[in-house]
Order: structure tokens, then C-alpha cells, then sequence
């Protein structure tokens, strides 16, 4: 009992929605801000020619090892800290462990390799709880507090972060390898179980990020998750109007959550329709996200998933290029399975089977409004 009154105390929670889906949910917002705006900072200055976002703002370390960054690169680069600062503000971490957090995030992403999302997910969940727990605790916290959190950080990043990272990439690359070899099956499976978390309240695109899901598996989780976010867009116009429209085909089809849970039938329209855009992305198109393994969990929020296919075509990110992939100059084909399949088709197929729902009764008047 003293041990559950401390934990309550310390604003410690052990459970599934604390972990498996704040924290979740708040790392994938430190890849955003970090890795994905710096790779699309990045593929602007590129491809536009904008001078000063492809000027070199500081060079880190001398000789061989001198690195040159520019504006997106310095913000790619801070994407451990990020992630693990997000976390500790998800687990409701006071200051000095956040801070704290900045080196552990850092050294865990660092050795984790291509794996480092999943590998900073863990380590930075409990190396915030360990801060947390010392915190305040000592009339010495200011250094207690510190001390204990980077121990347990960077020993456990020493430790575990490359085997995480090991396992993740190893995930990643098979379900990369088995939808090259069976992409019809295979793109069916990815878009739907993709495009469903994007929709529930887990974090589609930190899984995308710590699998590193990139190529044909990456063009059909970008489908499976446009399947949603335009579907329901789409198909609950009626109850919601364009306000609906914009807040779910370029903000979440989460928002549908707790009708869905009121009847599951409203998300048969969505979950048919990226079945059927899974495949036509990876056998008709073979449109590949090679941009940023995050992007090919956001869909069109904020249409982070066709930009991720957009950088992917000129400039493959690493992990994309681990896995094989190089620069291409994107014909009219790529261009018009980009179109269809992210835009086109999740509206028209959703519109289909939805006004079919609605006609036998599955889904009524009502079932799809959004709260106010």
C-alpha cells in the first residue's frame, strides 16, 4: 500500500493509456517537429532553390569528421532530445527531469542506430519515471535529480538502445521484404492495419517511425491511413459539413473515435476502401514512401504522407535508402497514383460503400456528427 501511495504521489501511472498511448502519441510529435520538418525544410531549399535554406548554418567536429548542417539538417539532428522530451511531457515529468532528458534522448537515438525511435520510446519512459520518483525527494534535488535520470538513461541506452534498435529494424525490413515479394497481400494487410491506428488513439506514426516503414510497405501504410482520414472526411459531410472536412481529412480521423465506439459499422466504409487502395498502391502505382518513416503513418495530416512520398522521389531518407531506395525524377504516372490514391480514390470508394451502409441501415443519421 506504500509502495501504491508513493507511485500516486509521484503522478506515476502504470498503464496502457499512459504508455501505450500518450507517451506514444507525444513521441511521434517530437519526430514531427524535428526529423520531419527538417526533412521537409530541407527538400524545399533542394528543390526550389531557396538560398538560405540551403546555406550551411554551423559545421560540427573537424576534418573527415566535419558534418555541415543547414537549417533542416540542425532540426533532423535533434531528434532524440525531441522525442525524449515529448515523452517525459507526456509521463507529466517535472523540469529537471525534462531537461534531463535532452542527453538521454540524444545518446539512446544515437545508439539505437536505425531503430533509435523505439529504442528512445523505452528509455526515455523509464528514465522519466526514475526522475521522477528521486524528484523533490532530497534537499540536494538539483542534483540528485539530474544524476539519476542520465544515469539510468544513457546506462540503459548503453546497454539496450542498439539490441532495440536490432529488433525494430528487423521488423521493418521484413514487412519492407514481404511486400515486395507479395504486394498484393501484403499491401491489403499494411493499409489496413495502419490506416486502423491511425484512427484509434495509438500513434500510427511513431510505429512507422520505430519499424522505419519505408518503400511499397510505406506507400500502403500511406494509403490505409489516407483511406481514413478522407473517408470519414467524406462520407460524414453530411453531419459535420466542411468543417468536418478539414478537421478530419487534414487534422484526424481520431475525431471519429468515440462514434465508432458507439457503432463499429460507421468505419466499414474507410476500412473496405483501404483494402482496396493497399493493393492498387503497391501493384498498379508501386508508389513507394521513402521520405521520412514518420510520414508514412501521418496520411494527410497536414499532408505530411504524399510530402513523404514527394522527398522520398528526390531525396530517399536514410532509412528508405538502408532499404534499398534511390532518388527517382517522378513521371506523370508516379504523380497521378500520388493523386489517386492518397486523394481520389479514398474519397469516391468511401463515398460508395458509405451511402451503401447508410441504404441497409448500418450507419443513420446522426451516427457520424462530431461533437461540438
Amino acid at each position: 500500500m506504500k509502495f501504491k501511495a508513493f507511485l500516486k504521489r509521484k503522478d506515476i501511472e502504470i498503464s496502457l493509456r499512459r504508455y501505450g498511448i500518450d507517451a506514444l502519441a507525444a513521441m511521434a510529435k517530437g519526430l514531427f517537429c524535428t526529423l520531419l520538418v527538417g526533412t521537409i525544410l530541407d527538400t524545399l531549399g533542394t528543390q526550389l532553390h531557396i538560398g538560405f535554406l540551403n546555406a550551411v548554418i554551423c559545421t560540427i567536429g573537424s576534418g573527415e569528421a566535419a558534418k555541415a548542417y543547414t537549417i533542416g539538417g540542425l532540426a533532423s539532428a535533434m531528434v532524440g532530445p525531441a522525442m525524449a522530451v515529448a515523452i517525459g511531457t507526456a509521463l507529466h515529468a517535472p523540469g529537471m527531469v525534462l531537461f534531463s532528458l535532452i542527453p538521454v534522448g540524444f545518446a539512446t537515438n544515437a545508439l539505437g542506430g536505425a531503430g533509435g525511435p523505439l529504442s528512445v520510446y523505452f528509455i526515455a519512459v523509464i528514465a522519466s519515471e526514475f526522475g521522477k520518483a528521486v524528484s523533490g525527494e532530497t534537499k540536494v534535488d538539483i542534483l540528485v535529480t539530474p544524476i539519476v535520470t542520465i544515469l539510468v538513461g544513457i546506462g540503459l541506452a548503453y546497454l539496450i538502445a542498439a539490441p532495440i534498435g536490432k529488433a525494430a529494424s528487423a521488423i521493418g525490413w521484413f514487412i519492407v521484404w514481404a511486400t515486395k515479394l507479395q504486394p498484393f497481400l501484403m499491401g491489403i494487410l499494411v493499409s489496413v492495419v495502419v490506416g486502423i491506428v491511425l484512427t484509434l488513439p495509438i500513434s500510427s506514426a511513431a510505429i512507422c517511425a520505430a519499424l522505419s516503414l519505408t518503400g511499397l510497405a510505406g506507400g500502403a501504410a500511406v494509403a490505409g491511413c489516407c483511406a481514413n482520414m478522407i473517408g470519414f472526411a467524406v462520407i460524414s459531410f453530411a453531419e459535420n459539413g466542411w468543417g468536418g472536412v478539414v478537421s478530419q481529412g487534414l487534422g484526424t480521423s481520431m475525431l471519429q473515435m468515440g462514434n465508432i465506439v458507439r457503432n463499429p459499422k460507421v468505419w466499414i466504409p474507410a476500412i473496405v476502401t483501404s483494402a482496396i487502395t493497399g493493393p492498387i498502391s503497391t501493384c498498379v502505382f508501386h508508389m513507394e514512401m521513402n521520405g521520412s518513416p514518420v510520414s508514412s503513418g501521418m496520411g494527410t495530416c497536414g499532408l505530411v504522407g504524399p510530402i513523404g512520398v514527394w522527398t522520398g522521389w528526390v531525396s530517399p531518407s536514410d532509412a528508405a535508402i538502408a532499404n534499398g531506395a534511390t532518388a527517382i525524377q517522378p513521371g506523370f504516372v508516379d504523380w497521378l497514383g500520388l493523386v489517386l490514391i492518397c486523394f481520389v480514390l479514398p474519397a469516391v470508394l468511401s463515398w460508395i460503400f458509405g451511402k451503401i451502409c447508410r441504404k441497409i441501415g448500418w450507419i443513420k443519421p446522426g451516427d457520424l456528427k462530431l461533437d461540438d
